[in-house]
């Protein structure tokens, strides 16, 4: 009777966060299939891209971004063909890792998307771009940046989101 109780409350916590998904996601990004989406079936769920970079191949990558109060920044590539070939969520760590010191930063920007907050710290001739995400399972945090004069990273980091509630300690 337990195990059959604990499926059931794992059942009813999968069926809620589904549902908790689909409430966040005005954009049905469940309803667009690699490989057989359109750019117009893009646009007509997401709008115009807030930016569009030249992708290998031929393609074209389509920027989402939902900065500043938001925790997601979507990347979606139309292939030469007309149709979507990705759709990727890239305000992730495993994207975080990839920024290393000495890129560029249009490099980083093709990657994450438009940041949050760009900071000029002009005594130490630095900038600092900050993308808000999700730490796991629901934790606000910022991932920055530090760009140098030249505009190459110097270095990375991330801190709970100071201006989320559950980061506030109250």
């Amino acid at each position: 009777m337990a195990a059959h109780a604990i499926r059931v409350v794992r059942l009813a916590c999968a069926v809620a966060a589904g549902l908790l998904l689909a409430a966040c996601d005005p954009q049905r990004i469940d309803a667009l299939e690699e490989g057989v989406a359109t750019e117009a079936d893009v646009r007509k769920q997401f709008g115009e891209p807030e930016k569009i970079w030249d992708a290998p191949g031929g393609g074209r990558t389509f920027e989402y971004n939902r900065q500043p109060a938001g925790h997601r920044n979507y990347m979606i590539t139309i292939g030469p063909d007309g149709k979507m070939s990705a759709l990727r969520q890239v305000l992730t760590p495993e994207n975080f890792a990839r920024v290393q010191p000495g890129m560029m930063m249009e490099d980083v920007r093709k990657m994450l998307g438009k940041p949050r907050r760009i900071t000029p710290f002009d005594l130490q001739r630095e900038v600092a771009y900050d993308w808000r995400y999700l730490e796991p399972p629901n934790r606000s945090m910022l991932f920055t940046v530090y760009f140098d004069r030249d505009y190459r990273v110097l270095r990375t980091g991330s801190v709970p989101d100071p201006e989320a509630s559950e980061n506030q300690g109250r």
